[in-house]
């Protein structure tokens, strides 16, 4: 009996069902992500963005991880790509009534630059060997 495992490489409709799949994540991330990036915690006269915070580190963890589980760029750059027209979306266009969501301060300015900035890093992040290669 042999201990050979085939792997059979995905349909088509299957990879572009995925990429779909990964730019709505990122879309409906980038959405909830530029609603709640305007919250702060004030103590006294100290005014602490958590909402950013938690944003940056949400965005760079939902990219690392889909690029770590796919092993690859494609469907990590859907992602992003999703998550990056949502937020320039919500940034640069007004909603009704001229209300803005991202508004042109230090933390909106930040928000407009830094998903794009982890996209960008994280898709272009060079592949690391895998230790069943390195062994080898």
């Amino acid at each position: 009996m042999s201990d050979v495992v085939r792997h059979e490489s995905p349909s088509i409709a299957a990879r572009v069902g995925a990429l779909v799949v990964a730019a709505l994540v990122g879309a409906v991330y980038g959405a909830i992500a530029t609603v709640g990036h305007r919250q702060v915690l004030r103590i006294g006269d100290a005014v602490i963005p958590w909402g950013l915070v938690v944003a940056i580190i949400g965005i760079a963890a939902l990219l690392v991880g889909i690029r770590l589980v796919t092993r690859g760029r494609a469907i990590t750059a859907a992602a992003a790509a999703g998550l990056v027209v949502m937020v320039a979306v919500l940034t640069y266009l007004p909603g009704p009534g001229g209300s803005v969501l991202v508004v042109g301060d230090l933390l909106g300015t930040v928000w407009s630059f830094a998903p794009a900035l982890i996209a960008v890093l994280v898709v272009a992040w060079p592949e690391l060997p895998s230790r069943a290669r390195a062994r080898a």
